[in-house]
């Protein structure tokens, strides 16, 4: 039997009707579920699950000469693969645009809270310098990846160890740990949908396929947000932006009690 999904017009007027297809209130996450350690050769891993939607994220370290305009910080790089069995919509081939926006707004939240201590990840100044690649990977799309990422990354980044580093033959030690990451922060995303006149937050697939727009709000440890990604064709008002920034700010909080600590 094949099973039909919901109509973008069915969505709308259920959410116009103040309600849910899962019967979720409009500021109510799905369950969640982060688990670290996924990844035996990563230097740091965690799989996340938002309801049916699923992210992994590894963690691997590249000991490299550093960027000329930062010459005693190292760096940080995220990369997205959304594979082909996690959704209809997904095809193989190069990275997508909806892949490079999503790891662009997870870089985004991560580099702008300055979670990541870069000067510490200078090995020799002006010569090495550790760089940091996140490597996400959606498994499952059932709507609201960019939080799921998020959370991921960050999951992953707070369990990540550093490898050892031969200063004498210039190699990394892979499978030699010589210290955590050094974070400073545990920064989070989350995504506000608009449907009509509605503000809602964890938007399922069949929820994102009526939303008008969206926007990601990153907030740090201390509740204040540190960078915002807009996404769809629609707008919000000022009344709604700061009523989005408040639910981030709360919600923040909520997410952030469920990843490791620094």
């Amino acid at each position: 039997m094949v099973t039909l999904k919901p109509s973008e017009s069915y969505v709308r007027k259920i959410i116009e009707d103040k309600l849910r297809i899962d019967g979720r209130r409009f500021d109510e996450f799905r369950n969640i579920q982060i688990e670290t350690g996924f990844i035996k050769n990563a230097e740091g891993s965690a799989r996340v699950r938002i309801g049916n939607s699923m992210v992994v994220a590894g963690i691997k370290m590249e000991a490299r000469e550093p960027y000329s305009d930062t010459p005693n910080e190292g760096f940080l790089v995220v990369d997205c693969e959304m594979v082909p069995f996690a959704s209809p919509e997904f095809e193989a081939g190069p990275p997508s645009p909806e892949s490079v926006e999503l790891a662009r707004v997870v870089d985004r939240g991560i580099r702008e809270s300055h979670a990541i201590d870069t000067e510490a990840l200078c090995i020799t100044p002006g010569e090495m310098v550790w760089g940091v690649h996140v490597d996400l990977h959606v498994l499952d799309d059932d709507g609201n990846l960019i939080d799921a990422a998020a959370l991921a990354a960050v999951a992953a980044l707070l369990t990540a160890r550093l490898p050892e580093f031969d200063k004498e033959t210039k190699k990394v030690q892979f499978g030699k740990l010589s210290g955590k990451l050094p974070m400073r922060d545990r920064p989070v995303e989350v995504t506000i949908g608009k449907i009509g006149s509605t503000l809602l937050i964890d938007t399922c697939a069949e929820e994102e396929t009526a939303l008008d727009a969206r926007v990601t709000i990153a907030t740090n440890t201390e509740g204040n947000f540190c960078a915002m990604q807009k996404g769809g064709n629609g707008f919000f008002t000022t009344a709604e932006l700061e009523a989005a920034v408040d639910v981030a700010v709360e919600k923040g909080n909520e997410l952030r009690d469920l990843l490791p600590p620094l």
